[in-house]
């Protein structure tokens, strides 16, 4: 039997207990842990390879519970964005919009939707339609393992396309269809999109029916909800409501309190949340420990200028007609897709786009440089973009962010989008952000709670039957980091760097990462959930 032991490391076990110093054995062909021991006074474990963490800390591997990697666990299966910084687990099928289930039609209106999200590479082999084979397809080699959420947009628009009107009875009973199938193919539970369509035309009746489709089969409900800006309290106030009307645990992507209209309000949100967990909801949430957010530029136009599709919209947006409609309810009203915000074009920063000479600069850069309003170069960067330009907004607030991380029910969400040009450094550096920066350099959380929110929280949210901690008999997905040193070396000036002072990452017993280099091993695979609602 091949054994390695980890020697002498400081044991975090996930669970927020005071870390100890510990050897754990890791029985390799079973890729479980198979012993721990006292690394101080106890005999020392033995093993075939033996690795001396000493100074080292040994941790679950950490879960990113809001990933946008549905492609690129495809396209690149090494995946060095993500294990680099210690993540074995993500979870994927975000924000309402995703792969599966679909069919030719659905598909391909999907693939042009988000391929500002994740590109759109020719040739690539297209070949599953249904939940149960796109984890199969993931199945067949990656770096890390995958859950993954059925998108509530795409199953919308496969039953009634992008229709802005509620379902007839029959339309709704094919969403309760396909949501239902895509649990019982291995799905955790389902995403909403609720700015983006045409998830958001969805109401709180339709989307209700949904959640106790996933709450009778042991699902869990992750929606991005109708405003992160003016009228934030309020959308995340919906959902708490849908959760209690359906019992439908529910899990708050990206929780963030954005833009100038909520500076110092998150203590009001986590009243909210602290309101309806005291009161039996079972609620948790994910941040990102950065600033800005991002997304596609397409997603900040109105909703009902997106109805029809991708094809309609870019006609709007050639209508100088529909165009002056568009440009008053984005400068005066506030969009509805910009969270009832008027746009602030110096905020919107273009980080990917085939034209190169824009990408880096904002929207209000690139009006002063051209003599023109910006709305209109708004609107020409999308025709000229196909709908795929990605950015980045720079719309946080400090204060916000750390008071949220400290919640009980926090848990790490990366959100990154990996295709861009000039991604959002969150894709490669969230976690040992929270490792480097908000433990060891500011202390808004210790060492154990931090890890508690990255691991341990967030399997158990997932029910992950083997993950999330460091025990014997649980499956190896450990990260070895040094925790004076780790930290995110991705910035935005140069956002596709690899996480530093983490030299050990394991994926079901195999060091995906050793000595700091990945190995181009790739043991992950999709874990799904089952009939006795465990995820495995």
């Amino acid at each position: 039997m091949s054994r390695l032991v980890i020697r002498g490391a400081r044991v975090v076990d996930g669970t927020g207990a005071p870390g100890r110093v510990a050897d754990v054995a890791i029985e390799v062909s079973g890729g479980r842990i198979d012993e721990i021991g006292d690394g101080q006074t106890g005999p020392r474990l033995t093993g075939t390879d033996t690795i001396d963490a000493d100074g080292l800390v040994l941790a679950p591997g950490f879960i990113d519970m809001h990933a946008h990697s549905d492609l690129a666990l495809l396209i690149e299966p090494d995946h060095l964005a993500k294990v680099g910084q210690g993540v074995t687990c993500e979870v994927i099928g975000q924000d309402g919009l995703s792969y599966a289930p679909v069919d030719d039609d659905t598909l391909a209106a999907t693939r042009k939707a988000i391929a500002g999200w994740n590109s759109d590479p020719p040739g690539f082999d297209w070949s599953w339609r249904s939940v149960g084979e796109y984890l199969d397809r993931l199945d067949q080699g990656i770096a890390v393992n995958a859950c993954y959420l059925v998108p509530q947009g795409t199953v919308r628009m496969l039953a009634m396309g992008w229709e802005a009107r509620p379902p007839t009875e029959v339309e709704l009973d094919r969403q309760r269809e396909l949501v239902a199938q895509g649990i019982e193919e291995g799905a955790v539970g389902m995403s909403s999109g609720l700015t983006y369509v045409p998830g958001m035309y969805a109401s709180d009746d339709e989307l209700l029916e949904l959640c106790r489709v996933v709450a009778d089969l042991g699902g869990f409900y992750s929606p991005h909800h109708r405003s992160y800006g003016a009228g934030a309290l309020e959308a995340y106030a919906e959902m708490v409501e849908l959760s209690r009307r359906s019992g439908c645990p529910l899990h708050l992507a990206h929780a963030t309190m954005n833009f100038g209209v909520n500076r110092g309000r998150a203590p009001d949100l986590l009243r909210l949340l602290d309101e309806a967990i005291e009161g039996g909801c079972d609620i948790t949430l994910d941040t990102y420990p950065y600033l800005p957010g991002s997304t596609t530029l397409a997603a900040l136009l109105p909703s009902w200028a997106n109805e029809g599709g991708p094809a309609a919209t870019l006609a709007r947006l050639a209508d100088q007609g529909e165009r002056d409609r568009i440009r008053h309810v984005m400068e005066v009203d506030g969009s509805d897709g910009c969270h009832g915000v008027p746009a602030e074009w110096e905020t919107i920063e273009i980080s990917g786009s085939p034209d190169p000479s824009v990408i880096g600069r904002t929207v209000a850069e690139l009006a002063e440089a051209a003599g023109r309003p910006a709305f209109d170069v708004y609107a020409d960067r999308l025709l000229a973009d196909d709908l795929a330009t990605t950015i980045l907004q720079h719309v946080g607030h400090e204060e916000n962010v750390q008071a949220i991380m400290r919640h009980p029910a926090h848990t790490g969400g990366s959100d990154g989008l990996l295709a861009a040009a000039k991604p959002h450094p969150r894709a490669w550096g969230t976690f040992p952000r929270y490792l480097g920066h908000y433990v060891r350099d500011l202390g808004v959380l210790t060492l154990e709670e931090c890890v508690a929110h990255l691991t341990g929280r967030a399997a158990r949210r997932l029910k992950l039957a083997d993950r999330g901690l460091v025990r014997p008999g649980l499956r190896a997905d450990l990260v070895l980091f040094d925790p004076a040193e780790v930290r995110d070396a991705a910035t935005f000036a140069e956002p596709r760097q690899q996480a530093e002072g983490i030299p050990y990452v394991f994926v079901n017993g195999v060091a995906v990462i050793a000595d700091g280099r990945h190995t181009g091993a790739l043991p992950g695979r999709s874990l799904r959930r089952t009939a006795d609602g465990v995820t495995r």
